[in-house]
């Protein structure tokens, strides 16, 4: 382990890093251990080869300040702008509570920072940070582990329905250019619940930073969850994300995930379907372009018999940029009646943009129904033919053209104020 990020922690440590409950510091020791052994990931790592994490691991990042100069008018490009809903607001890591809304939750619902569960209930932030490690997780997780400050405990009541998302809103800004942010977050759905949950990772100005994000979704018997993970940070900056998903019988599982900022983005999504009858949904838009690089890799586990995931990424490149993707599906010997599918399809705009995708069945059953693909290419000419021939100018036919291969991959999100909200941010970023 590089000396810099040790003298970090041990600074962090000494200096209101140990602040909190008895367990905590020795949780955090622990994991900066666990990430110590593990060290950052190397090209050699079959998982990791095609991202490229010098600039990461040669940096001596350092835990970020709060930064009290954020203003709502800041903030505004990032709000889905519906003053009903609860929006937690983190700038730099730390809860900002004069820039956060705290609307009523149905009775029962708790949603709290980290440090505020940390208070109430004990048992509920330990299981937030402490929670066993899902198998093939990154040694960035034991890290996030070392150095969160704060985050977010959802907890839904057995048979509550939700009613409007909840947004987590995550700022980085150019104060803390240099510095690591690593926001931990835990969502609790009971048996039989409804919840929706929109996670935004933002950056203001070009603050060259890393976030370094943990999501732990338990969605248990008969609930029903739509997560939305949307990554639009500063073009500088570094973004290292791991989602792990647990799923209990007859339960449903809708993600949906864009990233269009950083300079090297990567999120993993992990989700295991640990009974019968359990539903999962994956669904992503990666826009790419300049120097960017994008990486989505996931991994299904079909645990159990009887049990469906459909997941579908989509790529747009331009420029120099690159995407890569990796999704598994793992299927054990007692997973019969599995009914799988995954899609990888890419576009670029551009002859020196590039795409490595890989996607992956491992099955071990034999009554099963799974199928994969992956496509990389062009607009379609004759579809370019098509609408100029109708009077539609060529500039405006490749937008029009690349706007629908990303519409229909949004067009997936259930919550039509989140979807309407997405398509405002697609059709922006594309020039449209």
């Amino acid at each position: 382990m590089t000396t810099p990020l040790v003298d970090s922690f041990e600074a962090f440590a000494k200096n209101g890093g140990g602040a909190g409950p008895a367990w905590l510091v020795p949780a955090r020791r622990a994991a900066f251990e666990r990430f110590s052994a593990a060290g950052f990931p190397s090209p050699k790592d079959e998982e990791w080869r095609f991202t490229p994490i010098g600039p990461i691991a040669g940096t001596a990042w350092r835990p970020a300040a709060a930064d009290a100069a954020v203003t709502p008018a800041q903030l505004e490009p990032f709000q889905f702008g519906h003053a009903e809903w609860t929006t937690l607001v983190f700038v730099n890591g730390r809860y900002a509570p004069e820039l956060s809304r705290r609307a009523p939750v149905p009775s029962g619902v708790t949603v709290e920072t980290l440090a505020e569960a940390m208070a109430r209930d004990p048992d509920l932030a330990r299981r937030a940070i402490e929670r066993p490690a899902a198998p093939g997780q990154p040694s960035f997780v034991a890290l996030n582990a070392a150095f969160v400050v704060d985050g977010t405990v959802i907890r839904v009541p057995a048979g509550v329905d939700l009613g409007d998302p909840i947004h987590l809103l995550h700022v980085c800004t150019p104060t803390a250019t240099g510095s690591v942010v690593s926001p931990r977050t835990l969502l609790v759905v009971e048996r039989g619940a409804r919840a929706q949950v929109v996670e935004t990772y933002a950056g203001i100005g070009d603050a060259a930073t890393f976030t370094n994000a943990v999501t732990h979704v338990e969605v248990a018997a008969g609930a029903w969850v739509e997560h939305t993970r949307i990554q639009r940070e500063s073009t500088a900056a570094y973004h290292i994300g791991f989602t792990r998903v647990d799923q209990g019988r007859d339960s449903h599982y809708r993600s949906f995930t864009l990233a269009i900022g950083g300079a090297i983005a990567r999120h993993d999504l992990h989700a295991r379907l640990g009974a019968e009858n359990v539903e999962t949904l994956l669904y992503g838009l990666y826009l790419a372009g300049g120097s960017q690089l994008v990486d989505n890799h996931t991994v299904i586990f079909h645990d159990e018999p009887n049990c469906r995931s459909w997941e579908v990424y989509k790529g747009i490149l331009n420029g120099k940029s690159r995407a890569v993707f990796n999704g598994k599906v793992l299927v054990k010997p007692e997973a019969q009646k599995t009914d799988a599918k995954q899609t990888n399809r890419n576009l670029l705009l551009s002859d020196t943009a590039k795409v490595d995708t890989k996607p992956q069945l491992e099955i071990f059953a034999d009554d099963v129904k799974c199928t994969h693909g992956a496509t990389v290419g062009q607009l379609d000419e004759i579809a370019h033919f098509y609408l100029q021939s109708r009077g539609i100018p060529r500039a405006m036919a490749r937008q029009l053209l690349t706007y629908a291969f990303a519409a229909e991959v949004v067009a997936e999100v259930a919550s039509e104020p989140v979807r309407e909200a997405l398509d405002r941010l697609v059709r922006v970023r594309l020039g449209g």
